[in-house]
């Protein structure tokens, strides 16, 4: 058997052989020499990583929340919106849509998806783009230790990084902290609060669509925002969508269901409740004892008001303050802007001339289209076109009149604001200049039940409440009468209300004649009745008799200043200062029988694990409280139901519909200041109007017209189901002749009468003796 000779190979062969010898040997030198150099590269990088304390005793930054005592959110303050949510309570759906677009092998790689880098690498090579094979891990490293350049150093110890983290935390621990860490676009940090940011709901309410929309935002928060890219961001949306039935997250039903579902957004000017002076106040307290780190320890404080009352005197004021705008004469439009011919570029000019006028909550900024006499066409910021008619244009007549100066004027281009009334129908109006307070604080305890510093906390951050020192006017004579009291004047007192001349020495500035209110003097009456018709003279009469000194000294049991109410006789007049906080501190010493409280805002402070850090007690009502007497504090209540009953304030009763309501109007020289504050058992009250540079506020204009009405307002809610409850008599009162006594100054035992020597000033002459005197000129 003969054997078969070897074919002869082509003479190159050999050399290809050797070259592919060659070729192997370089090859597997080259890769011992990287494997040694990567060896190397691990040997002297890895002791120089990071400590992980950061993570394994993860802190985030946590915002400052301020609440309402119903656990509404007023306020947040921090650089970095964040509710930090352990795993097991972040909803599956969330975890899953992540995992999903995020790293879907997250529970099978030990910080590095290999099989991901390799399919990167890859589609990078065929498809000429980048793309990424970062796992969560690997995310997590970056934005802990790392920046964002693109280096392949910087990938080297991000792999480095991550593997190291995997060996220290658990899986589930690695994407809490993920899914809390990461950033979200629009301040918020973490996942729950994108919910609320975005969505304004929990992160347990979140549907599988709404979950694909938030797990698209890691990778570029501005890129992917649904306000304002919707367009892009669904597209993202969709496709994570689809990765989650891809990987057996969701069913196809599922699927189908989610893909079509619309979503609605939370818009940023949807505010639960306006209470931006509070959460404001709230801030510098408690800044004021934690520093900077307020800001970071994830503090949850609770505040003593009632989001509905705060509502409720939020929209009372405004009203207020919005009712008498409409009184004063149209200064003209905001702003002017030049409009294109071109329809089709009048929506973009318009939306650029809003920018700087942003709505005022019901007050809407608006471009006039087209302006006569009879209609006008205006465009808002939402797009809407609106029409104003009828009485919607008498509040700028004077700007839609044919000689119209041209700042006032209502013209095409013209930026004006509008507001929609309860018929839906649209009316001119303009920015209030006039500003307000309210505070309303619970008698019993000091606790601030609701408080407003303004009319716009966006327009002037100036707390009038706490900030504002004006003039009482009136709304301080009660306390005079509470002095006089104790000097044995009764309710009964007769005082003369006839005219009344001092020097200089007496006022401590220049001489005075002091006026009542409507310029007439109606002679002897009651003490009860002078401080109901809220008489001048009555009140300067019994401060002369008790002497300023003694009254200014008595004054400071209210929490009054003494050196701001100097010793003279216009302190009876409420020539002194105060802040409308200082008046309802001032005014709860009446309602709640004579204690003296400190007025307090913060209920509990509560950190971002649940303890409670700080809880205050309300006080016990007890003797060491005690500043006036229960008989004084009684008598006054009497006296000043007087006032809401028949005085100076009798529209309280008359529309709230019942008795046992007290309070006192005030309104000072020249209408500079408008004051309302009063009481309910549970709950007292104090209104001021007034500008900010002090100025008439008009001629007509009173505490019993501006702010009473703001005070009906507020007292019609948060009395609301509450019954009626009249004053117990304490021990040492006297019931006689339908007068109330203490019981040393009855049956005329104290001051009977004050003034009876001064004559009124002879009655001005009839129309009969009028023309007795003009025919004596004619004989």
């Amino acid at each position: 058997m003969s054997k078969a000779k070897p074919s002869k190979l082509p003479p190159w062969s050999g050399w290809i052989g050797k070259i592919a010898g060659g070729l192997l040997v370089v090859g597997v030198g080259g890769a011992a020499v990287v494997l040694l150099a990567v060896g190397i590269a691990l040997a002297v990088a890895f002791p120089n990583l990071p400590d992980l304390d950061g993570l394994t005793e993860y802190r985030p930054k946590l915002p400052l929340r301020v609440y309402s005592a119903d656990a509404v959110l007023i306020g947040e303050f921090g650089e970095e919106r964040r509710s930090f949510t352990p795993i097991d309570e972040i909803p599956k759906v969330v975890q899953d849509a992540v995992l999903a677009i995020e790293d879907a092998r997250f529970y099978e790689h030990g910080g590095v998806d290999y099989l991901g880098v390799v399919r990167a690498g890859l589609a990078n090579f065929v498809e000429s783009r980048s793309q990424g094979a970062s796992t969560i891990t690997m995310q997590l490293a970056r934005n802990f230790y790392l920046s964002t350049e693109k280096t392949f150093t910087r990938k080297i110890y991000e792999i480095l990084l991550a593997l190291k983290i995997e060996s220290r935390l658990s899986k589930p621990k690695i994407l809490e902290i993920y899914m809390n860490q990461i950033y979200l676009g629009q301040r918020a940090y973490g996942f729950a609060a994108a919910s609320e940011t975005y969505f304004g709901k929990p992160l347990k309410e979140i549907s599988i669509a709404e979950a694909a929309m938030l797990a698209g935002l890691p990778k570029a928060p501005s890129a992917y925002n649904p306000i304002a890219n919707p367009k892009r961001a669904t597209i993202r949306q969709l496709h994570i969508i689809d990765r989650m039935l891809e990987n057996g997250y969701i069913t196809e039903a599922q699927r189908n269901e989610a893909r079509a579902q619309p979503l609605k957004y939370r818009t940023p000017a949807s505010v639960s409740v306006h209470a931006e002076y509070v959460a404001e106040a709230a801030r510098q307290l408690i800044y004021a004892h934690y520093g900077d780190d307020a800001y970071s320890r994830g503090l949850n404080v609770y505040l003593t008001l009632d989001s509905k009352e705060q509502a409720a005197a939020y929209r009372a004021l405004r009203k207020g303050i919005l009712d008498y705008e409409r009184r004063q004469v149209y200064r003209g439009p905001e702003d002017f802007t030049e409009l294109p011919a071109q329809a089709a570029e009048l929506d973009a000019r318009i939306a650029e001339a809003l920018v700087d006028h942003p709505d005022n909550d019901e007050l809407k900024a608006a471009v006039v289209l087209q302006a006569s006499p009879s209609k006008v066409v205006a465009a808002l910021q939402s797009g809407e076109t609106v029409t104003i008619t009828g009485d919607g244009l008498k509040p700028a007549t004077s700007g839609l009149a044919a000689n119209a100066s041209p700042k006032v004027q209502v013209r095409r281009g013209a930026i004006v604001r509008v507001v929609k009334g309860a018929k839906g129908d649209w009316t001119i109006t303009q920015l209030p200049e006039v500003e307000g307070a309210f505070v309303a604080l619970d008698p019993r305890t000091g606790a601030v039940r609701a408080l407003v510093g303004g009319f716009d906390y966006s327009k002037n951050k100036f707390n009038h409440v706490t900030q504002a020192w004006r003039q009482p006017g009136s709304s301080f004579k009660p306390f005079i009468y509470s002095a006089a009291l104790e000097k044995g004047f009764t309710p009964s007192t007769v005082i003369n209300d006839s005219p009344l001349f001092f020097d200089a020495g007496d006022t401590g500035s220049q001489p005075w004649e002091p006026k009542n209110y409507d310029g007439q003097f109606d002679g002897p009456m009651s003490l009860r009745k002078g401080l109901a018709k809220s008489k001048n003279m009555v009140s300067i009469r019994i401060l002369q008799s008790i002497g300023p000194g003694y009254a200014q000294k008595f004054i400071t049991r209210f929490g009054f200043d003494a050196e701001k109410h100097p010793a003279y006789l216009t302190m009876a007049l409420g020539a002194g200062a105060v802040t409308p906080m200082q008046m309802a501190s001032a005014y709860a010493v009446f309602a709640n029988g004579g204690y003296r409280l400190n007025p307090f805002l913060i209920q509990k402070v509560v950190d971002s694990k649940g303890k409670v850090l700080t809880e205050i007690q309300p006080p016990q009502l007890d003797e060491s409280l005690r500043t006036i007497d229960a008989r004084n504090a009684f008598l006054m209540t009497s006296l000043l139901q007087e006032v809401t009953r028949a005085g100076t304030a009798a529209k309280a009763q008359a529309q709230l519909k019942r008795p046992d309501i007290y309070g006192k109007t005030g309104t000072t020289n020249d209408s500079l200041d408008a004051w309302f504050a009063g009481w309910q058992k549970d709950v007292v009250a104090v209104v001021w109007m007034g500008y900010d540079t002090p100025r008439k506020l008009g001629e007509r204009e009173t505490g019993g017209g501006l702010a009473l009405p703001v005070w009906i307002d507020y007292m019609g809610q948060a009395l609301r189901g509450v019954p009626v409850d009249d004053p117990a008599v304490p021990p040492g009162i006297s019931y006689i002749g339908g007068e109330w006594y203490y019981d040393e100054y009855a049956h005329r035992a104290g001051v009977t009468s004050l003034g009876l020597e001064d004559r009124l000033p002879p009655p001005p002459p009839t129309e009969e003796e009028r023309r007795s005197i003009l025919d004596l000129f004619k004989r």
